[in-house]
């Protein structure tokens, strides 16, 4: 079975991206893990209005990548921060690459905006394919993509 003939019904990619493709999506989960944890702050820093980022808050809620945290500040009522799950943590080499395509190729001339380094170290964080096997890092043309376990024809 080639690509072509692969159907693209039960795509992970394609699930992933209408989970959190759309752009506010990622720039919340870029402000998450970047300790951004409350409605306000989002709406300020991201600069979306309240309906876009409450209803983006509630599919990233709604897809576990997210959870509410209650708190309340002497005076007001209970308020609820976003905390990301570990199944948001996870998307963090994924901000990692895109921040680091964004760098090579977006940057001002002046360089990058923001770094990410290693707290112990200080040298800089970068995304990096690898082989699970003995072989470490790849590039492109060393991988090849075949059907796995749940691919189906296309009709």
């Amino acid at each position: 079975m080639t690509w072509l003939e692969t159907s693209t019904e039960n795509c992970t990619v394609q699930r992933t991206l209408e989970l959190i493709g759309e752009k506010w999506s990622l720039l919340v989960l870029r402000d998450a893990m970047n300790g951004v944890h409350r409605f306000d702050d989002f709406r300020r820093h991201v600069g979306l209005s309240e309906a876009v980022l409450a209803d983006r808050l509630r599919k990233l809620v709604a897809a576990e990548v997210l959870q509410t945290v209650p708190y309340r500040e002497p005076g007001h009522r209970t308020r609820h921060e976003y905390r990301l799950t570990r199944k948001g943590w996870d998307l963090w080499p994924v901000m990692i690459a895109l921040k680091q395509w964004g760098d090579r190729y977006t940057a001002d001339p002046e360089g990058p905006p923001l770094e990410v380094r290693h707290r112990d170290c200080g040298a800089p964080v970068e995304a990096v394919v690898v082989c699970t096997g003995e072989h470490g890092p790849l590039v492109p043309r060393q991988a090849c993509t075949r059907p796995g376990a749940s691919a189906r024809l296309r009709d």
